[in-house]
């Protein structure tokens, strides 16, 4: 062996430590386990048109898990997903009752919806130093108000468009859901966020020391409440998408992703209290949700037997990564 070659190997097992998170290996050995268990319960839970349907139901909840990861690596939380979803999936279906016009526009004024709801959460807890839980569950209360008086306590007549229906169930790879492309391309612009840009490094930094990030001449404040915008623009997109998928919005269609968003964030290993993780862990997190409801729905577990599970994973994990040193 060579001189470099001896001096180049303790490098690279440093940089492999550096970059190895147990919490994602623990993930991914994990869905191998599901996957095992689940194949023992149907013949057909390892074949390819099972597991892309399980990617296509994951895709939904891994772009509103996208968001919550954005807040949690504030060292925040974003209790308002539950409404702010289904304010995006019902007005992006409301728009579709303007005419062509209303109908080209349906996608981005669901988004849209989100992001002022965001925007609401963003300045309550960045400029009014307002716990985020206080904020953003009072949001999640008056985006519930105000879905209910527009639809009259009644599921909204209005369908989805052709678009929201074309990128939810739609094939424009062989083989490949457009709803999976969809996820893939916000994984690839969330991780470059995260990866490449000051924007991504300041929000590990104020997760880990908001003062100390604040003391370097950094605004945190338009920082956290860019995050909380984003965090409610993906969560509104992803019900856009299942208003897409379902052909229509309903009331409390966003109740079930709360938990479920919240436990495949910390599932991947990003800190609860902030400052650490990567979006890979969250990936795999979503995946481990989506084939262990898959496996409860075969187990016919009931929703609130599910919830309890959701919540001893997000303990379980908050007592297991969540009290260590963070660092960026």
């Amino acid at each position: 062996m060579s001189d470099f070659q001896q001096q180049d190997r303790p490098g690279f097992v440093e940089a492999f430590k550096r970059r190895f998170d147990p919490a994602v290996a623990t993930a991914f050995a994990c869905i191998i386990v599901l996957l095992l268990i689940g194949s023992f319960y149907s013949s057909n839970f390892l074949t390819a048109t099972y597991l892309i349907q399980q990617m296509k139901v994951a895709a939904f909840l891994g772009i509103a898990a996208s968001g919550v990861m954005l807040v949690i690596l504030l060292g925040h939380i974003d209790l308002s997903i539950p409404w702010v979803l289904t304010a995006g999936a019902m007005m992006a279906c409301a728009a579709t009752g303007f005419g062509p016009v209303g109908t080209a526009l349906a996608v981005p004024a669901g988004i849209l919806t989100g992001a002022l709801f965001g925007l609401f959460n963003g300045i309550g807890v960045a400029y009014l130093r307002i716990p985020a839980m206080i904020v953003t569950l009072s949001t999640n209360v008056v985006a519930q108000g105000l879905m209910v008086v527009y639809s009259g306590g009644f599921s909204p007549q209005d369908s989805a468009s052709d678009a929201m229906r074309w990128l939810a169930t739609g094939v424009l790879i062989p083989g490949v859901p457009n709803a999976i492309l969809v996820w893939a391309l916000v994984a690839v612009a969330i991780s470059f966020l995260l990866g490449r840009t000051a924007f991504g490094r300041t929000l590990y930094g104020i997760g880990n020391n908001e003062r100390a990030v604040y003391l370097s001449g950094i605004g945190t404040r338009r920082v956290v409440l860019l995050a909380f915008v984003l965090a409610g623009a993906l969560s509104a997109f992803a019900g856009v998408l299942l208003a897409g998928y379902a052909s229509k919005a309903a009331q409390s269609m966003g109740n079930a992703y709360l938990l479920p968003a919240i436990a495949s964030v910390v599932l991947g290993g990003t800190s609860i209290l902030g400052g650490k993780g990567s979006y890979l862990g969250t990936v795999a997190g979503v995946i481990l949700i989506t084939l262990l409801q898959s496996i409860l729905s075969v187990m016919q577990m009931p929703e609130a037997g599910r919830q309890m599970i959701y919540g001893v994973v997000i303990l379980a994990m908050l007592l297991a990564y969540g009290r260590g040193p963070r660092s960026v």
